[in-house]
């Protein structure tokens, strides 16, 4: 695979958008600067996309639901957007149901073009400065973005961000994965275990109720590995679950097998929450890698991250950056072949 950049499209504002392909660790991937997007990804010896995406750029910003991308400045939802930092009150853009702040608004993170400041044959290292008042979060903020490959089979995506003011800063990747055919078919076959003892129950408009629910007896026990798929109607799984109070250090939140293909993906992070969504409203118009036409259920996300509307829970894991401190998130997608 090259290591240097290509063009692979253009935005509407005419921003010239580069792809990035690194190989290492027996993985090679596909990286954009448009939401600092992975675009592909692959495991020697499994012929499939282990993500869903496009081929296409302009495919992106007209189909996409975050496919692989960078959410932020604030990962998930924001109840009505609202939020007060050190006793100020703040009203960012609202676009999930015309109420709340969905991956840092309307034109959050996933949709910007980043800047390249490294790369090479095994990782590339994305930045983005976001000025004050954007999307209506307070101070400026500089991030970045390093998608690298290691032995064995591993991924990791690392984020960054400092700021001059008080702000959120909230950083999630998105991808959607499929470990059996890519999307072709669904994942609710998939055998899937979450460490997590607790989850969030949300609203209607898939607003955490502010209930940290115990998991036991309940469809979102996952801490004994089992099918995705439930009995009956299929649960529309879009939920925090709770692995710690805080973050600290890289530990392991979640493990899933492709039914079919039997290869196993763990995930380590070092964040407080994983959401855990299973992909019911994927269905494109667009076609997908290989022609894919993606249906629902096509593919999975676990996104860590802290978790959802935190700002207005105090008793939630908070996601307050102060000036002088750094932002630091490790994740870690391993992959095996069975």
């Amino acid at each position: 695979m090259r290591t240097d950049g290509e063009l692979f499209g253009t935005t509407e504002e005419g921003e010239a958008v580069q792809r990035f392909a690194i190989s290492g660790g027996g993985l090679g991937a596909n990286i954009m600067t448009w939401g600092a997007v992975l675009q592909d990804l692959r495991l020697a010896g499994h012929e499939a996309p282990l993500v869903l995406g496009f081929e296409r750029f302009d495919d992106y910003p007209a189909h996409s639901p975050y496919f692989g991308a960078a959410a932020g400045r604030y990962a998930n939802r924001i109840h009505d957007g609202k939020f007060t930092i050190a006793g100020q009150r703040f009203q960012a853009n609202t676009n999930f149901l015309g109420r709340h702040t969905l991956h840092g608004g309307a034109h959050g993170f996933g949709t910007r073009v980043w800047d390249v400041a490294l790369h090479g044959r095994d990782y590339v290292t994305f930045s983005l400065h976001s000025a004050d008042g954007d999307m209506g979060f307070p101070g400026a903020i500089d991030v970045t973005c390093t998608y690298r490959l290691k032995i064995p089979g591993t991924l990791s995506v690392e984020f960054t961000a400092t700021t001059d003011e008080p702000t959120l800063c909230n950083l999630a990747h998105h991808s959607y994965f499929n470990l059996d055919d890519g999307g072709s078919g669904d994942i609710l076959d998939h055998r899937m275990m979450l460490n997590a003892g607790a989850y969030l129950p949300v609203d209607d408009e898939l607003i955490p109720t502010g209930v940290v629910q115990p998991v036991d007896g309940t469809a979102f026990d996952f801490r004994q590995a089992r099918p995705i798929r439930t009995e009956g109607e299929q649960l529309p799984y879009d939920h925090n679950f709770c692995l710690a109070a805080a973050r600290g250090p890289l530990h392991q939140a979640a493990w899933v097998q492709g039914a079919a293909s039997g290869v196993e993906m763990e995930v380590w992070t070092t964040e407080s929450g994983v959401q855990f969504y299973a992909g019911q409203n994927v269905a494109r118009d667009a076609a997908g890698h290989g022609g894919r036409r993606y249906k629902a259920h096509a593919g999975f996300c676990l996104e860590p991250q802290v978790w959802p509307d935190s700002p207005n829970r105090p008793y939630f894991p908070q996601a307050v950056l102060w000036p002088g401190e750094i932002y630091r998130q490790t994740t870690e997608y391993r992959f095996k072949l069975p």
